[in-house]
């Protein structure tokens, strides 16, 4: 019997599909492990909890309790059920049962998660695109960068009028620059030298070098997990990408409100049972970067992951596809939602798979 229980457990644990059971009040009995991430909260601090202080819709209400007073089982497609504040569009089916305290089963099935699914595979695929374009036309660009640095080096040793070197000099700085720059896009060559360690000794890294950038005039609110265990990762290389996002996320509010108006949430949690790239992951950790500026236009959100795309004039549009590239190497993934006021970038890096 125990045997059979724990089997019974582990594919409830290990179910896309968020299932909650409730008693004969609609108070929470139990919750596996896809509706602790869906409500944001452990089966533990539900426990007792009614319901609908976690998931409030009128029409699921009237389902919970037409289903145990008629004894009948009720599914409702594209639903619009209240999540943490938040609309989330989902399936669900209520199931009246009658087993240790249980008077009814309600699973929800989000269908923004196979939205996601479809449009995370669409970033991928450009991505990859991007990438490819970007690496033949770095390297078209930069195989003649060397000989114009050493025929402007030439010249510059033939010239006696120090006004007419001058111009040597800027050509050569101009020339590193450029090569700084195709360097960049090209990302790092080599595969990031994994390590285990906690993510939040980078997220520490990444808020002292914004503060110390910005002399402590913006605002870091840290609301951190600290179940999260140890990650495989390039410290260096994550510091960069994850000091890439903070100082978007800077830059941003800089150019439309005084930095010490903005606000820069760094959030951490644990997700089990994600999908990237159709990988299945066991375990995974979300970094969320959050900040009141002025939002991304809608005609340049879908694109902000390719190179030199920016929404500042004096921006090079290298820093998000940089990120993304750090991010990739570590098997994760980089979605960003916007609108105004509020712009949110998570970044999902396996734990386990």
């Amino acid at each position: 019997m125990r045997n059979v229980q724990v089997i019974e457990q582990f594919v409830l644990d290990n179910l896309n599909t968020a299932v909650i059971a409730l008693d004969q009040d609609l108070r929470i009995s139990y919750l596996n492990h896809a509706a602790e991430n869906l409500l944001d909260i452990s089966e533990r601090r539900s426990h007792s909890q009614p319901v609908e202080t976690l998931l409030s819709q009128a029409s699921l209400e009237k389902d919970l309790k037409r289903a145990q007073s008629q004894q009948q089982q009720f599914t409702r497609r594209k639903a619009s059920i209240n999540i943490n504040n938040e609309l989330v569009t989902v399936d669900y089916t209520v199931t009246p049962v009658d087993y240790s305290g249980i008077s009814v089963l309600l699973e929800v099935h989000p269908r923004d998660r196979l939205q996601r699914i479809t449009r995370e595979a669409s970033l991928i695929a450009k991505q990859e695109t991007a990438k490819i374009l970007a690496r033949g036309m770095a390297h078209e660009v930069k195989n003649p960068l060397g000989g114009i640095r050493g025929a402007a080096q030439l010249l510059e040793r033939q010239l006696e009028d120090s006004d007419q070197k001058e111009f040597t000099k800027i050509i050569i700085e101009e020339v590193d620059r450029l090569r700084d720059l195709v360097d960049q896009m090209l990302g790092p060559i080599k595969p990031p030298s994994l390590k285990e360690l906690n993510i939040h000794e980078v997220t520490e890294r990444v808020v002292q070098l914004i503060e110390a950038e910005t002399g402590g005039a913006i605002q870091f609110v840290r609301d951190y997990d600290p179940s999260i265990p140890e990650i495989p990762a390039d410290r260096e290389r994550l510091i960069q990408a994850i000091l890439n996002l903070v100082r978007n996320a800077m830059q941003a509010i800089q150019q439309h409100m005084p930095l010490s108006d903005g606000q820069i949430v760094i959030q951490t949690r644990v997700i089990r049972q994600f999908t990237i790239a159709n990988e299945r992951c066991r375990l995974v950790c979300n970094i969320s970067i959050i900040d009141n500026g002025p939002g991304i236009p809608d005609d340049l959100i879908e694109n902000i992951f390719y190179p030199m795309i920016s929404g500042r004039a004096e921006g090079t549009g290298l820093g998000l596809p940089m990120a993304q590239s750090i991010i990739s190497q570590h098997k994760g993934l980089i979605e960003c939602e916007s609108r105004p006021g509020r712009t949110c970038f998570h970044v999902y890096i396996p734990i386990a798979q």
